[in-house]
């Protein structure tokens, strides 16, 4: 979850949950003792998103041009430009390793200063830390949000139309368009995040969820009172995102099933509802007498819990020496 990006926080907290992980792995530091892989303490799309962005080349319009462009490309001028393009991803794979080295380097005094912490508190930090982000213990998927509409405009069989997003609430404005967002489901409410922020955009309880269900292969419709919301997910051929690396390259294993993440928010939410509404319940054993009072509270309808905001606590033995 943190390796491949899913819980926001800052570089210098990452930083800490990469020595946390050592100090877990291998004690106390050591010049000796095994380093892994860089990529496997640090997400590694923090150290990408240093680098400058590719120099954009606006399209060309005119045909002549477009043809002249590609005479050009064969000859010497396409020597020239495969030569450029060249020296500046080498110059671009040196600034990664500078980079890298200058992180690792960050995380290992970071691990040092946790010497004499043992490895059941190194994890125990560790999740403590990664448990201070509100979304965390949800299920998270990286959607498309392509409609917000009320559902009195919804005809019955009626295929989904793509259309202009509304606002998911007052308090949180989303623009026209497709919206990448990161869908949580978690035990207590259905959440949207803007990836690498870390409070959701608005959050939906249980019990303000009418019916959902999957439109095809990879569309997603959810139901939130008044309101139809319509993602798109990806389709991915492969293992279980569990045993992939990062959700964004799935593998190509043919001994791998065929995996639909809309399947899978089926299954969370079917499986969530469900719970919710058992716990709605009247307990049988409980005598018709019994007080009121000791039948469990049940939220309102259009009611949530906010959640707290994330507010980053050093972990216990971080300022050992």
């Amino acid at each position: 979850m943190v390796l491949r990006g899913y819980v926001p926080t800052s570089e210098e907290t990452l930083q800490t949950l990469a020595a946390l992980r050592l100090q877990s792995l291998n004690s106390d530091f050591s010049t000796h003792a095994p380093f892994p892989r860089l990529e496997e303490l640090f997400p590694p799309h923090v150290l990408h998103a240093r680098l400058p962005p590719p120099p954009h080349r606006p399209p060309t319009k005119c045909r002549g041009a477009r043809l002249r462009a590609g005479l050009l490309a064969g000859g010497l001028w396409g020597q020239a430009l495969a030569k450029q393009r060249a020296e500046r991803d080498q110059r671009l794979r040196g600034r990664l390793r500078e980079e890298g080295a200058s992180t690792m380097a960050a995380i290992v005094e970071k691990w040092k200063l946790l010497q004499g912490m043992g490895r059941p508190e190194a994890m125990a930090a560790y999740v403590a830390l990664v448990r201070e982000w509100p979304g965390f213990g949800s299920t998270l998927f990286d959607v498309d949000l392509h409609a917000v509409r009320p559902r009195l405009g919804v005809g019955q069989g009626q295929p989904w139309p793509w259309a202009t997003l509304t606002p998911l609430s007052p308090q949180s404005p989303v623009g026209s368009g497709p919206q990448r967002l990161w869908l949580g489901i978690g035990a207590k409410a259905v959440s949207l995040y803007k990836p690498g922020e870390p409070e959701p955009l608005d959050s939906f309880c249980y019990g303000r969820i009418s019916s959902f269900g999957a439109s095809d292969s990879s569309t997603f419709r959810l139901s939130v009172e008044d309101r139809d919301l319509l993602f798109e997910t990806s389709q991915v051929r492969g293992c279980h995102p569990s045993t992939l690396p990062s959700p964004r390259v799935p593998q190509t294993d043919p001994l791998c099933p065929l995996y639909l993440q809309v399947d899978e928010i089926a299954q969370l939410l079917h499986t969530y509802l469900a719970s919710a509404g058992a716990q709605r319940l009247p307990r049988p054993q409980e005598p018709p007498t019994s007080s009121p009072t000791s039948e469990p509270t049940v939220l309102p309808q259009g009611l949530c819990p906010a959640a707290e905001p994330w507010q980053h606590r050093p972990p216990v033995g971080s300022s050992h020496s």
